[in-house]
């Protein structure tokens, strides 16, 4: 599965700190019942443009990955939370919202390789 969420409104000060960030990405895995394997990294971006500014940071899971990219002076933050397995996806956006306090977010949920999932590894190699 792949939850792709864009957020507007959210709080500034949890846009703009990296520690917050690093702390989010630290604990957030095994809240929704995935499996940090490394620690979170977290930088901050400037680039061309001044607004475009902000942190961007990412934790390598077991299942994948966790990415979130802010945009403090916009109020706006990307997040993606990418999983070769199933979980609940409106638990992680309604953590997600009473973190950030978004006060609208859109969300799109990609079922990606779900049949996988279902095929023995014998089949695997027969192929």
């Amino acid at each position: 599965m792949h939850l792709i969420i864009d957020g507007y409104g959210a709080n500034r000060k949890m846009l703009e700190s990296e520690d917050m960030i690093y702390d989010l990405l630290d604990r957030y895995p095994s809240q929704i019942g995935m499996t940090k394997v490394a620690p979170p990294q977290v930088f901050k971006y400037v680039g061309s443009k001044p607004e475009d500014w902000g942190i961007s940071g990412f934790v390598l899971i077991a299942e994948s990955h966790i990415s979130i990219h802010t945009f403090p002076d916009r109020c706006y933050v990307n997040i993606d939370i990418f999983s070769c397995k199933d979980f609940d996806s409106e638990y992680a956006i309604q953590e997600l919202k009473a973190i950030f306090e978004f006060d609208e977010i859109q969300k799109y949920l990609l079922n990606r390789g779900l049949e996988y999932s279902n095929v023995e590894v014998a089949d695997l190699k027969a192929t």
